[in-house]
């Protein structure tokens, strides 16, 4: 990458930008790395793109060099945005930067006012410790599907093996599984060694790509949400039992949704957790 800015180590050091476990913080400075995963949110050209949690910037870096016509990139840490500027001004007019927690931010509202047009994509190497509940926050987010065409995101390996389960993966599927397998088509693109990281963690990290689905199984959000927390709330029971404190008659719920009554939540479909929900709003209207 020749874009005349100095190494990633340098900025960090002359900034004394210390990366903060509070903040959930690790940096990465392998612009080979960082642009790998640009790639894997490509192709870029046009493209206005929201990164969350930029720290010193190397992977805004790298979305800029991919050809990113605008990159709008959400710090909370007011420590980095004078290395963020320098970069805005190695790419004039590209570069939008955002002081503020994404965790109350509505990105697309931000995309589109700081953003050059479509296609719209999500990608970062979002911080550990807010991850999970960010991506639960946009995939709940209504009216769907959203603004953005693809969302390019690193996680703990245990998050991702998470987010892309289904009743195959029973020790890994879940209320999270079910969301992301309900609104999105998600998968792994590949992992990162904890070595690639300053500081590093102590689990693997990997790339998750999860693309919208427009036509997701009809069925009310906060109907899911209430079917999969109650059921995944007592994974080891059968939903016969773990589904008596929704308040309507389980045996009812689970014959309007045909659903064998002795299976356990992570034997359920996404489908079968559809139909629940689809229940659940006639039997509680």
């Amino acid at each position: 990458m020749n874009d005349g800015l100095p190494p990633l180590r340098e900025v960090v050091a002359r900034h004394g930008l210390d990366a903060r476990k509070a903040l959930g913080q690790n940096f990465l400075f392998d612009l080979n790395l960082t642009g790998r995963i640009a790639r894997a949110a490509g192709p870029l050209a046009g493209a206005t793109v929201v990164e969350v949690g930029p720290g010193p910037g190397g992977l805004t870096r790298s979305l800029l060099a991919e050809g990113a016509a605008k990159v709008v990139a959400i710090e909370r840490d007011a420590r980095c945005l004078p290395a963020l500027a320098e970069i805005g001004a190695a790419y004039p007019g590209r570069l939008a930067i955002v002081e503020g927690d994404a965790l109350t931010l509505d990105i697309a509202a931000l995309a589109q006012e700081h953003g050059a047009g479509g296609p719209w994509r999500v990608c970062a190497n979002l911080p550990y410790n807010i991850a999970t509940p960010l991506l639960a926050r946009w995939l709940e987010a209504e009216p769907w599907p959203p603004l953005f065409d693809r969302f390019v995101l690193m996680f703990q390996r245990e998050v991702a093996l998470r987010i892309v389960a289904t009743p195959k993966q029973r020790a890994d599927y879940g209320r999270l599984g079910v969301l992301c397998g309900w609104r999105t088509s998600a998968r792994i693109l590949f992992d990162v060694s904890p070595s690639a990281f300053t500081p590093p963690p102590q689990v693997t990290s990997s790339v998750v790509e999860l693309r919208p689905n427009p036509t997701p199984l009809p069925c009310s959000r906060e109907a899911l949400a209430r079917v999969t927390q109650a059921a995944f709330g007592q994974r080891r029971k059968m939903l016969r039992q773990s589904l008596k404190g929704l308040g309507v008659d389980a045996e009812a719920l689970l014959a309007q949704a045909d659903v064998v009554p002795t299976l356990r939540a992570e034997e359920v479909s996404i489908a079968g957790f559809t139909a629940l929900a689809q229940a659940l709003t006639r039997l509680a209207s």
